[in-house]
């Protein structure tokens, strides 16, 4: 079973953007940097299709296997 978000594709995961308060939670707890972060280009579609701006981290939720992983990106131009 796929779930599509609004707006999405069945294939391509959820992509949010996370507030500034999480974002540094989460790259505390994994004693990262943003600019350690895997980078994703602002010219992305999935990314100009939520408004993510350079410099934002983004939570990708992918389903694996019928376990759900958080991948976090950093936003680029």
């Amino acid at each position: 079973m796929f779930l599509v978000e609004k707006g999405g594709h069945r294939f391509v995961p959820v992509h949010e953007i996370l507030d500034e308060k999480d974002a540094e939670e989460i790259l505390g707890s994994m004693k990262l940097k943003r600019e350690n972060l895997p980078k994703i280009s602002v010219e992305d579609p999935q990314i100009q299709g939520i408004g993510a701006k350079p410099g934002q981290v983004i939570k990708i939720s992918r389903n694996d296997y019928g376990k759900k992983y958080p991948y976090y990106r950093l936003v680029v131009e």
